[in-house]
């Protein structure tokens, strides 16, 4: 396995690699990888010649400095767990001044309204910093395919639409959400959980597949108001928001539609650790 870390490096394998018709697929990730990481690559594999996994804290994504402070770095655990998958992984390493230079700056990116909703109400600036990088990343790496995990599914939208917006080739591919046996969506956060936070945490998935349950005879309305009810309730897990909403704009639902499909999309804080999760509802 060979570590880039830098761009110009990455640049002259690909240019090599796509001279003799190889596609490439690519994994963009923050690092801290788990299983949920793991069963991208193993799709991206699948798929594709080669694939290309960068491993890169990007700051313009974090709109609390302390987050970003304390988001673990453990670049040769995370090389040790690629191994476990392929030996014939190429990984990206590079560091802020490498992709970003001296301009540690986010561009502005308009995502057709879908910023502005669930994350977008709660993480100043967040998109702005997804859409920076990936497209930095795109650019550098020049996929054919990329593999993002449904858990964030805001996320993978609004690269969807970037790439159609700024006319980029990648094909950009969701992947099922990998959770732990008890139902927690694997997240790079969760280590970071004390142990009656991640006993605790499992409540989140639940919910969501009760509240799957009751969408199918009861509004949304009354589904919402049941899943605030139960964590008001829980004396661990504080609701920051949960949403039932049109997968292609993320508008929250106000009447249900036949001809429409809908995910219910949740964040919890256990302690100071935010958790994410979604489920589609039919």
């Amino acid at each position: 396995m060979i570590i880039y870390y830098k761009k110009e490096e990455i640049n002259t394998v690909v240019e090599e690699l796509k001279s003799q018709q190889l596609t490439i697929g690519f994994v963009p990730t923050m690092g801290a990888l788990h299983e949920g990481h793991l069963s991208l690559v193993k799709k991206g594999l699948q798929q594709n010649d080669i694939i290309v996994v960068s491993i890169f804290v990007n700051p313009t994504q974090f709109d609390n400095k302390e987050d970003l402070e304390k988001y673990p770095r453990t670049l040769d655990r995370d090389v040790n767990l690629l191994k476990t998958v392929s030996d014939d992984i190429i990984v990206y390493a590079p560091t802020v001044e490498d992709v970003y230079g001296k301009n540690i700056t986010s561009s502005k990116f308009k995502f057709n309204g879908l910023e502005f909703e669930m994350e977008g109400k709660f993480r100043e600036g967040h998109f702005d910093g997804v859409g920076t990088i990936v497209k930095r990343l795109f650019e550098i790496v020049k996929p054919n395919n990329a593999y993002f995990g449904e858990k964030d599914y805001q996320q993978l939208r609004i690269i969807q639409t970037l790439v159609k917006n700024n006319n980029i080739s990648v094909k950009v591919i969701g992947c099922n959400i990998f959770r732990a046996n008890d139902g927690l969506a694997m997240s790079s956060r969760n280590e970071r959980l004390k142990p009656e936070y991640r006993k605790a945490a499992p409540f989140i998935y639940k919910t969501l597949k009760t509240a799957k349950q009751k969408f199918g005879t009861k509004s949304a309305n009354k589904v919402t108001e049941w899943v605030k009810n139960q964590f008001e309730k829980h004396d661990l897990l504080k609701l920051e928001y949960f949403t039932i909403a049109d997968i292609q704009t993320l508008k929250t639902v106000t009447r249900k539609s036949n001809k429409k499909q809908y995910r219910a999309f949740i964040a919890v804080y256990a302690d100071d650790i935010r958790l994410i999760d979604n489920i589609a509802l039919n």
